[in-house]
């Protein structure tokens, strides 16, 4: 059987079960006692084991395998969640991330795991107990099938809901090759029709084929016999199956005490959608709705085509004015509004969650808690705000870097804390929103904050700036120094910070998404960055200016203003020219000189102005004059143009011109 068409879907499962094992882990050290979230984990762990012994990666299925003997000695009462416990645990969880990272990159997930094995089986005599066990139940398939408290709770549930419950016996050829495979292939069909509540010997001995020929398997469903007996027929290898409805277990099989007060309905699932509504609202929103996986590419494909309409749109809006054709008029405004739904039924398509980047975060912090010995409360708001793929896909590496300079520069140690009167642990909060056609990411901490003499200095003995501009430089401009490249304020280098590669970094990935950072702070009381990010990075609103005879663009996003100035209201001061706009002295910037245009129009007396921002800097650019907005298709200048300066891509307009699309943050200093 050929694995390889699983793959993709093998890859994302998996890692929606490590995720969800981060984050239950994270909720169990917060509260040692709660056994639905050791039980939520063991599942994950368990899926995450058949699915990698299925496609044949053994050391991924071994760890796995031996992670749920820790989980089920803790779900038994054998072992007690302690911090030690934990920690090994999330080393398990890391090994198994780098060995999915590594089936990712084409490799084969085989990893060196003896170190982490070893301390996870100090559980091993319980997991040995457990696997001779069962092959000698296996031998006598035993009628007393042992239903335990949960398996009862389960199987009553399903009942009382009309489900009937099967005890099947399911003989494989004696010759068979694979049994592991024929047996996942068993459940495979019959979780298509049900639900297997247990199986005869245990699922994990299942997997490691530790059996014979025969098991057997507890099914609720709505099927018949026949139809059960047909469906198993259908796997190749299977020698013999019988199938005997059980008896209705009652509530004197069933002690009163052993369902949990609350206990969740532990039902088939497929069955539960069509029985009856969903009980509460996160129940809705996943039961009421149907989705599908959809390659990247594919979506990227829909866009490109659709990129392609906006500006054959565009062609026709020209060519609608130019003829002043009623009916032609208003079929292309038909089409636009049209376009226009499509366009945003797209873009949704692509959204995802920040929630996919910010889960990372709390496991993170728990680590940078230990190492530097610092106690941490984080705050996640917005997490289910929604951004493009393609700049999900980048925000994570600069978010790293905020959230590592929040924890080891700002927050300071709980002695040093209590010393200045606030709460011994330090807060971080992380925060997302909508704002217009850009999303807000924050980072905030209530630490020490920016400490404005000491990045001065370290400026001026790195040569960042001279000791006649830091006389000028507001507080503002002090901290964005922090974004310079090599800076840092760390006397010390160490293996989280203090090399000065990290905030030039976070700067520069950003903006080359088309989106900026920004920093407050308040010497004492924290810091604040700000970064604003664009929603999608394929279609944006822009404004067309002529520079002689030709159209360039500029991004709506980075625009606060236009004006029409007069010359003399330009002023000199120190090597540039400025403007007073607002009460605010702007930099003038003249973009034909900047781009090596011959200006015909040196001697007009009025000029016409385009405020734009990078962060919290105004510049004007000097342009002939405005055209008008429109939206436009963001394209590359290709392979053979790369690094052109100050030039983000390029757009076809509706009469086929092409307008080369400016990179405002690249003119402002």
């Amino acid at each position: 059987m050929d694995m390889n068409q699983y793959l993709d879907v093998f890859i994302d499962e998996s890692k929606e079960h490590l995720q969800t094992c981060n984050e239950k882990l994270l909720l169990l050290e917060k509260d040692p006692t709660d056994l639905q979230l050791v039980h939520d984990i063991f599942r994950a762990a368990h899926t995450l084991k058949g699915m990698s012994a299925t496609m044949g990666y053994t050391d991924l299925a071994h760890l796995t395998h031996l992670l749920e003997n820790v989980l089920d000695a803790i779900r038994n009462g054998d072992m007690a969640v302690t911090s030690d416990w934990l920690d090994i645990l999330f080393e398990a969880l890391d090994h198994l991330e780098a060995m999915v990272q590594s089936i990712i990159d084409g490799g084969d997930g085989k990893r060196d795991i003896s170190e982490v094995s070893a301390k996870l089986d100090v559980n091993g005599a319980h997991a040995e107990t457990a696997a001779s066990g069962e092959p000698a139940v296996a031998e006598n398939l035993a009628s007393d099938w042992g239903y335990d408290e949960f398996e009862r709770t389960v199987i009553q549930e399903a009942e009382e809901q009309g489900f009937k419950r099967y005890e099947i016996k399911i003989s494989l050829n004696e010759n068979c090759m694979l049994k592991a495979v024929r047996v996942y292939m068993v459940f495979e069909k019959l979780n298509e029709v049900g639900e297997v509540a247990k199986t005869i010997p245990s699922a994990e001995v299942l997997e490691t084929e530790d059996f014979g020929t025969d098991f057997q398997v507890c099914f609720l469903t709505h099927q018949s016999a026949e139809e059960i007996e047909q469906l198993i027929n259908g796997v190749s290898e299977i020698e013999h199956v019988e199938v005997i409805q059980g008896a209705p277990l009652t509530s004197a099989e069933k002690p009163e005490e052993s369902k949990p007060a609350d206990s969740p309905a532990a039902v088939p699932v497929k069955q539960e959608k069509q029985k009856q509504p969903a009980k509460n609202d996160e129940q809705a929103k996943h039961g009421g709705s149907k989705t599908i996986r959809v390659n990247i590419d594919r979506l990227d494909s829909l866009m490109n085509l659709f990129e392609e309409l906006v500006i054959d749109r565009g062609r026709l809006e020209q060519i609608a004015k130019e003829l002043e054709h009623n009916e032609l008029t208003e079929t292309v405004e038909r089409m636009t509004r049209i376009s226009g739904d499509l366009q945003s039924i797209i873009l949704n398509m692509r959204m995802v969650p920040v929630e996919t980047v910010f889960n990372r975060f709390p496991r993170m912090i728990r680590q940078l808690q230990k190492e530097l010995n610092k106690k941490i409360e984080l705050s996640i708001i917005g997490a289910e705000t929604e951004l493009d793929r393609t700049v999900i896909d980048e925000i994570g590496d600069p978010l790293v870097h905020l959230i590592r300079n929040s924890i080891d520069h700002g927050i300071e140690s709980p002695e040093i804390r209590l010393q200045k009167g606030k709460p011994e642990s330090g807060k971080v909060v992380l925060k997302a929103y909508h704002s217009g056609n850009h999303v807000f990411i924050e980072v905030e901490d209530d630490g020490a904050g920016l400490n404005r003499k000491k990045i001065l200095e370290k400026a001026l003995e790195r040569g960042v700036i001279t000791e006649k501009e830091a006389e000028t430089l507001e507080d503002n401009e002090i901290y964005e120094l922090i974004f310079a490249p090599g800076f840092s304020t760390a006397d010390q280098i160490s293996d989280i910070s203090g090399r000065g590669v990290g905030l030039d970094v976070v700067k520069n990935k950003l903006e080359s998404l088309g989106g900026s950072v920004s920093v407050k702070s308040v010497e004492g009381q924290g810091s604040l960055f700000s970064i604003q990010l664009p929603l999608t990075l394929s279609i944006i609103s822009v404004l067309l200016i002529k520079l002689e005879e030709e159209t360039f663009a500029i991004p709506i996003s980075s625009i606060i203003e236009t004006a029409v100035i007069d010359r003399k209201d330009i002023l000199q001061t120190h090597d540039r020219e400025v403007i007073d706009f607002r009460g605010h002295i702007v930099p003038v910037v003249y973009l034909k000189e900047e781009f090596k245009i011959e200006d015909s129009r040196q001697d007009a007396e009025q000029l016409h102005i385009i405020v734009v921002k990078k962060g919290d800097k105004p510049t004007a650019f000097v342009v002939d004059s405005f055209i008008g907005q429109q939206e436009v298709v963001l394209k590359s200048l290709g392979d053979y143009l790369t690094n052109v300066f100050a030039i983000s891509g390029a757009t076809i307009l509706g009469d086929g011109e092409v307008a080369l699309i400016i990179d405002c943050n690249a003119l402002i200093i």
